[in-house]
């Protein structure tokens, strides 16, 4: 399998620039085709559908398709990569004298994080069963790695390579992708699951997280 794009340094390189008509169209795109392939995916079987059938879904031509993502699995990339975007631009908000967990709590308090769509809790829970989409799942998360460590770097006033940073960085990646395996397999048949649900399991792993490592 080829190596997913990555969205999650694309999004960060250009956070401070305003997307151009043609980037929005792109994205949203890209979008449409990932939600696709997901409901394609989850009626047929990753194995049974081909790229083809996600282009002819979505009203374009193979080629177009293509020219966007390199394997059929990698087209559910903008949908997985949502999620990472969204915590590092609220991260991105944490104020400097909040720890860490008081910060995630007044999220949740003040209702700040958005409904799921049930097209992604399909599609994490999809990513547990499939090698290649969990392939997929594991990259988007990969490319968010060094963009929390810079986050975490800047706050800290010290190196990214440092190892601390690199080690808190990596711990907190794994805990937004337990703590989103949790909520989806949780609430799978649960679509009007909200953002308070999505920031108690976000909550319940980043406690788990800083209580280190107990054995």
């Amino acid at each position: 399998m080829h190596e997913a794009p990555s969205a999650v340094r694309e999004q960060t390189i250009r956070a401070d620039a305003r997307p151009s008509l043609a980037e929005r169209r792109k994205a949203a795109l890209r979008v449409e085709i990932a939600a696709e392939a997901v409901r394609l995916f989850a009626s047929h079987g990753v194995t049974r559908t081909t790229g083809e059938q996600i282009a002819r879904a979505v009203g374009i031509s193979s080629r177009t398709l293509w020219r966007h993502f390199p394997t059929k699995e990698s087209c559910v990339l903008p949908l997985l990569s949502a999620g990472l975007e969204f915590a590092i631009e609220q991260l991105r908000q944490w104020p400097a004298d909040m720890g860490l967990l008081d910060f995630v709590t007044r999220s949740l308090r003040s209702g700040e994080l958005p409904d799921v769509a049930p097209v992604i809790l399909d599609l994490i829970r999809m990513t547990s069963t499939d090698p290649a989409l969990r392939a997929v799942w594991l990259q988007a998360h990969d490319d968010a790695l060094p963009v929390l460590g810079q986050l975490l770097a800047d706050r800290s006033g010290v190196s990214a390579d440092d190892l601390r940073i690199r080690v808190h960085a990596a711990t907190f990646n794994g805990a937004l992708r337990a703590a989103s395996e949790d909520f989806a397999r949780q609430y799978a048949e649960e679509p009007g699951a909200s953002g308070s649900e999505i920031a108690t399991c976000l909550l319940a792993a980043l406690r788990a997280a800083s209580e280190g490592l107990p054995y």
